[in-house]
């Protein structure tokens, strides 16, 4: 199998703000939208997502058709979470979790979009101590 790129559909009650928030903070960019939905892409990876507003008749299975976010998060491996943090929560963005690193070297910061999404940014230290 070539997978030529990855995407991610989320169903949450306003794709409109959670499509914003990733515009705003992580420089996707829309690709197409419609009533009810918004893809996004973004020029630095083959990745897209996906935003569907919960209840579409369109989604199939209907049986898994609720609301996205309880349990899930977005990550994003980048240069300096540092850097990126201070940027995104002086736009005024949501922090969920300011940066740690874990003992396993693992840098991380957390941020909430409107629907309740938890966008991860990461990075990798040599020395976590």
């Amino acid at each position: 199998m070539k997978i030529h790129a990855t995407a991610l559909s989320l169903n949450v009650p306003d794709p409109a703000s959670s499509a914003e928030f990733a515009i705003e903070h992580f420089g996707f960019r829309e690709e197409m939208s419609a009533d009810g939905f918004v893809s996004l892409t973004h020029p630095d990876a083959a990745f897209n997502i996906a935003l569907l507003r919960t209840g579409l008749g369109t989604f199939k299975p209907a049986s898994i058709a609720g609301s996205a976010g309880q349990g899930m998060l977005i990550a994003f491996v980048v240069d300096d979470v540092d850097t990126e943090f201070a940027r995104i929560a002086d736009a005024g963005a949501t922090v969920v979790t300011p940066p740690e690193t874990e003992p396993w070297g693992e840098r991380y910061c957390q941020f909430a979009d409107p629907n309740g999404i938890v966008w991860q940014l990461v990075h990798w230290v040599s020395d976590p101590a």
